[in-house]
């Protein structure tokens, strides 16, 4: 069960968020000491520990392949844990940055958005599929 399409998008998305911890999110002047500042998924504690959740959520729904409900509950949790991220995010770049700009690898987070959307989809369309096959027995 494991080479299903949706371990592929969770593989994914893992890699996305463990990649995110080096590259940089927003680049810029910081406000208290006017020095130029990289931001990204290790720069502070509490985008570190959810990166790492997030990145650790992916990986483990994949291999909760037996039951499909659980893991599209964990694929939701792993959407509003990344919006959460994102947030902490924004919230960060309003109060430590006077100017700068986003890097492209920001857009890894909105992979990762996507790759657990994709998923999801997967696991709804495999649970339909078996509830069909189920009916007609």
């Amino acid at each position: 069960m494991i080479q299903r399409i949706q371990s592929v998008w969770l593989l994914l998305a893992s890699a996305c968020a463990f990649l995110s911890l080096k590259l940089p999110y927003y680049s810029g002047t910081n406000i208290l000491t006017n020095q130029f500042k990289l931001l990204s998924g290790s720069s502070t504690y509490p985008l570190l520990i959810l990166t790492v959740i997030i990145g650790v959520l992916a990986l483990f729904i994949i291999f909760t392949f037996k039951n499909r409900v659980a893991q599209l509950r964990l694929c939701v949790l792993g959407i509003v844990l990344e919006a959460l991220l994102i947030f902490l995010y924004y919230r960060e770049i309003s109060s430590s940055f006077s100017s700068g700009n986003y890097a492209l690898t920001s857009l890894l987070h909105s992979g990762i958005i996507l790759f657990f959307v994709l998923a999801a989809r997967a696991i709804n369309k495999d649970e339909k599929m078996v509830k069909e096959s189920d009916r007609l027995r």
